[in-house]
């Protein structure tokens, strides 16, 4: 066939790859005027931490075409082994928090008057990170290090409360790139390197190195300690046992999704007592922490291991005048 034929009549998979690159970018456009770019939560910027190179990586994470289209997949029961649990943990004025609950849950106030809230991020090793089904094959499985930040929050209509994470992130870009967009509460980012682990029995040693990406950051070597009599926490707890009772439980995570009028309930189970909590002491650099809680001092805790088990994902309808505000249908 002559070129000049070939060019006024291109090849109809030409043709049809066209047209739906086309209907793809106008989804797109759509979708992010309905899901608009937020400071924090799943619609947080996801940048890559190797930079420019990765931008095929960064249109997916931040493609809210591909993560509408992967509602459509049920998400499994998950399992992980986890070991080396550290919770570094801040109280701080309420006042400070409410920007980051989306709107349709409320924060969780403490201490005297409610004039508290409690901001945790908590960073572990998993132990084969898998599909429950999985069985005995998720020792196949890797074991990336996690670390999820977070409010603590109350879902007025269903009665249900729960944790709402401000950001999450891992050191496995699949594991980045598969929660990111398959799990609602997971607003998942990569980070470049990340260790969480004791030293000896005396020390823990936490870091977070998101590199140029957009996942936190955070550095701390930490000390077991006798349980403290006293300490940051004092101003929203009257003792250390009430303050373990009140963070230590997460049973729930829960998300917003204004544009189908509903709250996404992680329903998780993670078996700790206030036994398993091991007092640490020492100093915890984080600019993402201090953006976050300011200049409140942090207080931390280790768990040697647990078992972390997410059982499902749920949804309750969300107030009709929470979806309207945010242009639900």
């Amino acid at each position: 066939m002559p070129v000049a034929a070939v060019r006024n009549n291109p090849p109809v998979i030409f043709r049809v790859a066209v047209a739906a690159a086309g209907v793809a970018a106008g989804a797109e456009m759509v979708l992010r005027r309905r899901r608009p770019r937020t400071a924090h939560g799943r619609y947080a910027d996801w940048a890559h931490p190797g930079g420019p190179a990765a931008r095929p990586l960064q249109a997916l994470a931040n493609s809210r075409a591909v993560r509408a289209a992967c509602e459509v997949f049920p998400v499994p029961a998950m399992v992980s082994d986890i070991t080396d649990v550290v919770y570094v943990n801040y109280a701080v004025p309420a006042d400070r928090l409410l920007p980051l609950v989306p709107r349709g849950l409320e924060l969780q106030r403490i201490g005297p008057g409610g004039d508290w809230a409690v901001f945790t991020f908590l960073t572990y090793r998993h132990g084969h990170l898998g599909p429950a089904v999985a069985g005995g094959l998720r020792r196949l499985l890797p074991s990336p290090v996690q670390t999820n930040w977070r409010v603590y929050v109350h879902d007025r209509r269903s009665g249900h409360s729960g944790v709402h994470f401000v950001t999450t992130a891992i050191d496995r870009a699949a594991h980045a790139l598969g929660g990111r967009l398959l799990c609602e509460a997971l607003p998942m980012h990569l980070l470049r390197h990340a260790a969480v682990g004791a030293v000896d029995d005396e020390a823990v040693l936490l870091r977070l190195d998101p590199g140029r990406g957009s996942g936190p950051d955070a550095e701390a070597r930490l000390t077991h300690v006798p349980i403290p009599a006293d300490g940051p926490w004092r101003p929203a707890f009257d003792t250390y046992e009430d303050m373990l009772a009140y963070v230590v439980p997460q049973d729930r995570a829960l998300s917003v999704q204004p544009w189908h009028r509903r709250v996404t309930r992680q329903e998780i189970r993670l078996d700790l007592s206030p036994a398993d909590c091991l007092p640490l002491a020492g100093p915890v650099r984080s600019a993402a922490a201090r953006a976050l809680a300011g200049d409140a001092e942090p207080f931390s805790f280790h768990v040697r291991g647990v078992t972390l088990r997410v059982d499902a994902e749920e949804y309750d309808d969300l107030e009709r005048e929470v979806s309207a505000a945010r242009g639900g249908p």
